[in-house]
Order: structure tokens, then C-alpha cells, then sequence
């Protein structure tokens, strides 16, 4: 699927990677999207996924959901349907699935703001595998109109502090980033 191929290179040849681990994981992803026919594909052990941190730039909040599968309180964002090759597209997508919120937009601009490959765990018959996640910044102006997607998976706006004490690692270096762009 040369288009997934292709929208996936031209966003990565935007990216300046911060720091020797992400630029492990930048070139991790090129070589996968430069050997792979469609690096979507849920089923090779390495795969593309988008996700986004959705923000509220006038309150400075940031939205967090519970994701019951790695217990923790990450990002929106997941994988692309059959067919769709739009890294931010998909990264809309999953935010207004994942929030309820119709109004969501690339923020400030639609640029890529971090690169990582995160480990998921094995779970029933789905091997343990890894998502090459492509992370980008949403905001809405109405942030009460957020709903769960499901009754599992809580939702959370939170000050920049607040989320840092809460979520992983590698959210905090996307929640960092996102709160320069909220600082400016």
C-alpha cells in the first residue's frame, strides 16, 4: 500500500528527534516504512499507530483516558482502520471515538510532536507486539461536551502537573512537549 508508505515518509522526514532514544525509535520506523508494503498492519510485530494528546488551550488542561489494557492513563489515539493511511487523520479519528468531542483539531498546526515505539503485552491469542506511535496535539473549545467511549475508560482533564503524576514515561515526554506549545 504505497500510500501508507508514502503519507507515513513525508511526516517523518519533517521530524527532528529530541534526544538519542527517540531518534533509535525514528529510525526504527523508517526502516519499517521503507521495507513493509503497509506499515498499519496489525498484524506484524512492529506497527504504525497515531495518537494525540487533546488539549484545552484556554484552560491550559489536558485530557487523559483510562485504558484498562496497559492500566494506565494515557493519550487518545490507536490504530488505523483498513484503508486509511492519514497518520493525523486516523489520529482525529480515534480522538473524537475516544472523547465524544465532534470538534477537535490539529493544534497548534498538524505537527508531529514525538516519536516512540512502546511494548504492548501479549493478551489471549495476540502475541506481544510494538506500536511505532506517531503523536500529535488536538484541541477542542468545548470541553464539557467529553464523553467515554466506553464505561471502562474514564476520562480525565488535568493540568499539565496533574497528568504528569499520573501517566507513563513516555506520555510525560509528549505532555511536556504539548505544554510548550500551550506555553507559547
Amino acid at each position: 500500500m504505497e500510500s501508507a508508505r508514502r503519507a507515513c515518509a513525508d511526516l517523518l522526514s519533517r521530524f527532528h528527534p529530541l534526544g538519542p532514544s527517540e531518534a533509535a525509535d525514528l529510525a526504527r520506523l523508517r526502516e519499517l516504512v521503507d521495507t513493509v508494503d503497509d506499515p498499519w498492519l496489525r498484524s506484524i510485530p512492529l506497527h504504525v499507530t497515531a495518537s494525540a494528546l487533546i488539549v484545552h488551550p484556554e484552560s491550559g488542561q489536558v485530557l487523559l483516558r483510562w485504558h484498562q489494557r496497559q492500566q494506565a492513563w494515557l493519550q487518545a489515539g490507536g490504530h488505523g482502520d483498513p484503508g486509511e493511511t492519514d497518520p493525523i487523520e486516523i489520529a482525529l479519528r480515534e480522538g473524537r471515538e475516544e472523547s465524544g468531542l465532534t470538534d477537535l483539531v490539529p493544534w497548534p498546526d498538524a505537527r508531529l510532536v514525538h516519536v516512540v515505539i512502546v511494548p504492548v503485552s501479549a493478551r489471549g491469542d495476540e502475541p506481544a507486539h510494538e506500536h511505532a506511535d506517531l503523536r500529535f496535539v488536538l484541541a477542542t473549545t468545548t470541553p464539557d461536551a467529553v464523553r467515554p467511549e466506553k464505561p471502562y475508560a474514564p476520562l480525565r482533564w488535568l493540568t499539565p502537573s496533574q497528568a504528569h503524576e499520573i501517566t507513563e514515561g513516555n506520555v510525560r515526554v509528549t505532555l511536556a512537549r504539548a505544554e510548550g506549545l500551550l506555553a507559547a
